[in-house]
């Protein structure tokens, strides 16, 4: 696994996440490094993004209808790079751009433009043969996610072949504006934790720095989304100032939640 992406949560860390191809991707995603984001996710538009709400599901339209392809992420992810040679960038999205090639292919590509690791939303991890070991043979990251329905029983074949960090959605549902408790959010936190040595980010439903810091407090990582996709929807090419305020907002949130503990 890179580097990159194992030293990013010593302290809590934001990852924030913008769809690529929806407004002008390269300075919406320098916004964030701007204003303070530990890891990027960049989301591969899909036609059918069944985890996500309305305000994502909104911007893959936006980004298909200008035409966005698998070729141009990859291209936006190597330009990143080139850019931002220190912060983990990953890929997010759904099955059939991932494998439609191959997952060799997808991989290699991967690796090619510096991607340290994948969110595969649909390949569930009994069927990890279809992404994980052309993954893992790049180090590459595959990303598993965790949510309140992962009983004791199946947790440990989600955890198995995780790397990266697991990413725990909050609420059984879609992304968006609903949130979990933040009590419940410590006792599945702490459920997690005492099964695997990975970081534990916390997302869905995340959207302002009060929410981001009380998560801060128990979970390892505080993911963002929605709230800052929607700028992108509300402000087009104008987005990245909003985007740098917000995260810069959200960070500072983040990194100063553990400060007066012990």
């Amino acid at each position: 696994m890179s580097n990159r992406l194992s030293s990013s949560f010593a302290t809590p860390a934001l990852v924030t996440f913008v769809t690529a191809g929806d407004g002008d991707t390269a300075a919406n995603l320098d916004a964030l490094v701007t204003g303070g984001a530990d890891v990027i996710e960049l989301g591969m538009p899909f036609t059918d993004p069944m985890a996500d709400g309305p305000a994502i599901q909104q911007a893959n339209i936006r980004s298909l209808g200008k035409g966005t392809t698998t070729a141009d992420i990859f291209a936006t992810a190597a330009a990143f790079r080139q850019r931002h040679s220190d912060i983990p960038l990953v890929l997010m999205g759904y099955a059939n751009p991932m494998v439609r090639r191959g997952p060799e292919w997808f991989a290699e590509e991967c690796a090619k433009a510096g991607v340290d690791g994948v969110i595969c939303v649909d390949i569930p991890p009994e069927e990890d043969d279809a992404l994980g070991p052309a993954l893992r043979a790049k180090g590459i990251a595959p990303i598993r996610l965790a949510t309140p329905t992962t009983d004791a029983k199946r947790l440990p074949q989600v955890l198995e072949g995780s790397d990266g960090f697991v990413y725990y959605v909050s609420v059984a549902g879609i992304t968006g504006k609903q949130q979990a408790g933040t009590a419940s959010i410590a006792d599945a936190v702490a459920r997690l934790k005492a099964s695997t040595d990975l970081p534990v980010a916390v997302g869905f439903g995340v959207r302002t720095p009060e929410q981001a810091a009380a998560i801060a407090e128990v979970a390892d990582g505080v993911v963002v989304g929605s709230a800052l996709v929607e700028l992108v929807g509300e402000h087009g090419d104008s987005a990245p100032e909003h985007l740098r305020k917000l995260t810069a907002a959200l960070a500072e949130a983040v990194h100063s939640a553990r400060k007066d503990t012990t």
